[in-house]
């Protein structure tokens, strides 16, 4: 089971329906996740929130992997805490999330990017948005520190200065 945090797009759906998984689409920015998530007060009101922006859950259904894409950057810390306690709940163990943490530049667009896979297998950022706003850059150890039972498996710097993560869930 496949977790999108991102909109949903054709391309995206016929890349993953050859690996024949069943898949979520959550669409974030467009049904207000950021907003509800970064302005929900710490504690149960936060958690309630992380569950809501999530699509229903299905009995015997758990996620194996879920796409955050370029969302971390959007959110505070607390509401990112809160969204991967709420994942790592619904997930099976050794389940992995995908983020891409803008890393070297200071500024970010002002919304969340909407990836599209091309046929030579990469990721193009389709989003029309060019205003920008302060990048949190946030440092692997404040990820680490924020993403519940996930634990860093893998880093790397890409060459757009955005670094990627691949986490573990950890149980």
């Amino acid at each position: 089971m496949v977790l999108d945090l991102g909109a949903a797009s054709t391309e995206m759906l016929a890349l993953l329906g050859r690996a024949r998984c069943r898949v979520e689409i959550s669409d974030f920015v467009h049904y207000g996740g950021i907003d509800r998530l970064n302005k929900a007060e710490p504690g149960p009101e936060l958690l309630q929130a992380a569950e809501s922006v999530l699509p229903g859950r299905l009995p015997d259904d758990a996620v194996d992997i879920a796409l955050c894409w370029d969302l971390p950057n959007y959110l505070s810390l607390d509401a990112l805490s809160a969204l991967m306690n709420t994942i790592g709940d619904r997930a099976r163990p050794g389940a992995l999330a995908h983020a891409l943490i803008f890393y070297s530049e200071p500024d970010m667009r002002e919304h969340p990017g909407r990836f599209i896979p091309t046929r030579d297998g990469e990721l193009v950022d389709c989003s029309k948005t060019s205003a920008k706003v302060t990048a949190p850059r946030y440092s692997p150890e404040a990820l680490g520190k924020h993403s519940g039972n996930f634990v860093i498996d893998r880093a790397r710097l890409l060459s757009n200065g955005m670094q990627e993560f691949l986490f573990r869930l950890e149980q």
